[in-house]
């Protein structure tokens, strides 16, 4: 059974910084890309940042130069810290993972999700 968890949502002021956290737990041989993603009021889905099991990121044009994703993969945690929030940044933000497995019929990979936490940025 693999769960994916975020932590470090909360309420942050206009110019503030949050940190998300995110770790992912159970039985699996490796995680390739971790990332993640938020749900806006308006529910829509967008990707924030993401990054590979080299560690090669991809962000948001809106979020670039203010969040940084980082991985550790001793711990199986990802990371989104956030500064210099913007009201606009106010979101559901979930975790994903790609957790890969050995099966009988080799290496398989499969997409988990995290249950969300709140970010919101007002004065």
């Amino acid at each position: 059974q693999v769960q994916v968890a975020e932590s470090g949502g909360g309420l942050a002021q206009p110019g503030g910084s949050l940190r998300l956290s995110c770790a992912t737990s159970g039985t699996f041989f490796s995680i390739n890309d971790m990332g993640w993603y938020r749900r806006t009021s308006g529910n829509r889905r967008e990707m924030v940042a993401t990054i590979t099991s080299r560690g090669s990121a991809t962000y948001l044009d809106t979020v670039k130069g203010r969040f940084t994703i980082s991985r550790d993969d001793d711990k199986n945690m990802v990371y989104l810290q956030m500064n210099n929030l913007r009201p606009e940044d106010t979101a559901v933000y979930y975790c994903n993972a790609e957790v890969v497995f050995r099966t009988t019929e080799g290496i398989r990979g499969r997409p988990y999700w995290g249950q969300g936490t709140q970010v919101t940025v007002s004065l």
